[in-house]
């Protein structure tokens, strides 16, 4: 028999990663209508914003208004979370009133370098002193790149060991393990993981699968198998990250979703009204839905 967990947190991450690569710049208030519509559902944890240079994102440039916004509605029921590329944004993202950060390192030091122009070992030392800054904000990392790398390729397990050691070293226990292109396939997930639950447990472990190649959910039944039962996913699919060439899509809350309830897993969401808010975002930002379940179950 499979042995699979009984239920599954998920973390919504379409207001930010999900937005990050819409060029189109969206409208605050529409951001706010969708978070709104978001928090409707029942996540209880959501990446809302991100504090990075509005020269390389401008979709964020607005991340202290959203952090503000949310902060007055839906603070005391979920976490909101706000990605920081490094400290000066960590110091803008605590000044705008954030609760909750996640500062993103890369397994690879060449993606690490496209994203933040910095090393490993800066990024790290980085993360130290925003420990030591953030006051009551909890603090989590998200390592990109952890299992290929569409710079340096396959990824050694033993660099992401290394920053979880650290991590865990700092205090911090949400740990987001992520496959930035969508280009690891099970195979991969399953001895990446398998190493880091001998070393770790799968406790305090958040998976963030990208479907560039149709693997995302695949990737996510590997992990359900080895008993990790947090995962990253975002409305109607939208996402990726913009300094990774070919990751073209985030895996698709809905999708999750729609198979853990066909699996006998309890997320707390409910999957016709996710699907009606995931129409909604694609209407309201002119998207066609790409998502498996939202193209079968709305007849699109």
């Amino acid at each position: 028999m499979m042995q699979l967990p009984d239920s599954i947190d998920i973390t919504e991450v379409c207001p930010r990663d999900g937005f990050q690569n819409h060029k189109p710049l969206i409208n605050p208030e529409t951001k706010k209508e969708i978070i709104d519509d978001l928090c409707k559902l029942g996540f209880t944890r959501m990446e809302i914003t991100s504090f990075v240079s509005p020269k390389a994102i401008p979709q964020m440039s607005d991340a202290g208004e959203v952090v503000r916004f949310f902060n007055s509605r839906w603070a005391e029921q979920i976490e909101g979370i706000s990605l920081i590329p490094n400290l000066k944004g960590a110091e803008l993202a605590l000044k705008a009133g954030a609760k909750s950060l996640i500062m993103v390192v890369s397994a690879s030091e060449k993606h690490n370098m496209a994203n933040t122009g910095r090393t490993v070992a800066d990024s790290l030392a980085e993360l130290a002193e925003i420990s030591r800054i953030k006051g009551d904000a909890d603090l989590n990392i998200g390592i990109g790149t952890s299992f290929i790398c569409p710079f340096a390729g396959e990824i050694a397990v033993s660099d992401v060991l290394e920053i979880v050691r650290a991590s865990l070293n700092l205090g911090i226990s949400n740990i987001t393990i992520a496959d930035t292109t969508g280009t690891a396939n099970p195979l991969k997930v399953h001895d990446s993981l398998s190493s880091i639950k001998k070393e770790f447990s799968c406790s305090g472990f958040s998976l963030h699968f990208h479907d560039t190649y149709g693997f995302g959910l695949a990737n996510v039944l590997t992990a359900l198998q080895l008993g990790y039962a947090s995962f990253e996913s975002s409305a109607a699919g939208m996402g990726g990250c913009p300094f990774a060439p070919g990751a073209t899509g985030n895996l698709a809350t809905e999708d999750l979703v729609n198979m853990a309830a066909g699996m006998g897993i309890k997320t707390g969401i409910n999957l016709p009204d996710l699907l009606e808010v995931s129409r909604r975002i694609t209407k309201r930002l002119n998207l066609s839905l790409v998502s498996h379940s939202a193209s079968t179950q709305l007849g699109l």
